[in-house]
């Protein structure tokens, strides 16, 4: 599934981009989206075996010492403690430990990319604000490169910059439904993203199949589509190829796993005269169409 927390493979890919430019949680439209994240995570866990660690003399409290801290509370699955380090602990703050369960999912395919080891190698301070260097996953997840880290000053804390001022001021004053709505954009950001695979998918797979369509199943074997398509787990939505008798034509549906906490647009693609595939969008709860 894409850009610490651009939209994270859920909500938490917010974090991702800034700090972590990480694993994406969009699908992508080939097989190697698939084997991708298996063969980088084996190339980076041997990059952070020959990690230095950090090359800088970090102090206690320092900006580079609250990035350090941000990373070993995230690979430590302290989620809590590791967004408190971040502009968006306005956010956090008003989830009970029950909410935030429900975005482990999205955290923890953040925290299993973070090496053991930081490779943190600049600092500079200016007044309240700092940025801090350091070796992280790129946005493929291949290898490590040097990414700058902005923080600012509140009080005796550094805090890591994760969204610009416009969204900061929004998160302070919608608090923890800033998270919840920002992870419903994101899967259904994901979903337009799904259909538009699969109706590519199935162009391709009819193409070297008598002019025949495929069901998930099939289109997963040939290739086409992530198998994580087949559960909600991770993309918060329920995806449904129906296919016509002699599979000539079909329809794929997209609904939320949990209306209202994993999405609330219900989607729809289904071929028209012409045998052009076209989405379309509701709100069942609402009762308009998009």
């Amino acid at each position: 599934m894409r850009a610490v927390f651009t939209k994270i493979g859920l909500i938490f890919c917010v974090l991702s981009t800034s700090l972590v430019a990480g694993h994406g949680c969009a699908p992508t439209a080939s097989k190697a989206a698939d084997d991708s994240p298996t063969v980088a995570n084996a190339e980076m866990e041997t990059a952070a075996k020959s990690s230095r660690g950090a090359t800088i003399d970090i102090k206690p409290n320092s900006p580079a010492d609250t990035v350090r801290a941000f990373y070993a509370h995230l690979r430590s699955k302290r989620f809590r403690d590791a967004i408190f380090l971040t502009n968006l602990r306005p956010a956090i703050e008003g989830l009970t430990d029950t909410e935030l369960k429900e975005f482990q999912v999205d955290f923890e395919s953040l925290a299993k990319h973070v090496p053991a080891e930081i490779e943190i190698n600049g600092e500079i301070v200016t007044g309240n604000k700092a940025s801090v260097t350091a070796k992280l996953p790129n946005a493929d997840l291949e290898k490590f490169e040097i990414q700058e880290i902005s923080l600012r000053k509140d009080g005796d804390v550094w805090v890591i910059l994760t969204v610009d001022e416009t969204a900061e001021k929004k998160i302070k004053q919608e608090g923890k439904n800033y998270f919840l709505a920002l992870r419903i954009d994101t899967h259904q950001d994901e979903a337009r993203d799904m259909l538009d695979r699969v109706a590519k998918a199935q162009l391709a797979y009819s193409a070297t199949n008598q002019g025949v369509y495929g069901d998930v199943e099939a289109l997963i074997k040939a290739e086409f589509l992530p198998a994580d398509i087949r559960t909600s787990d991770s993309t918060g939505y329920r995806y449904t190829i129906t296919l016509s008798k002699d599979r000539k034509k079909y329809s794929v549906s997209a609904v939320p796993a949990v209306y209202g906490k994993t999405g609330r647009l219900t989607f729809a693609v289904n071929l028209d005269e012409s045998g052009q595939a076209r989405l379309t969008s509701h709100d069942p709860g609402a009762g308009k169409t998009k």
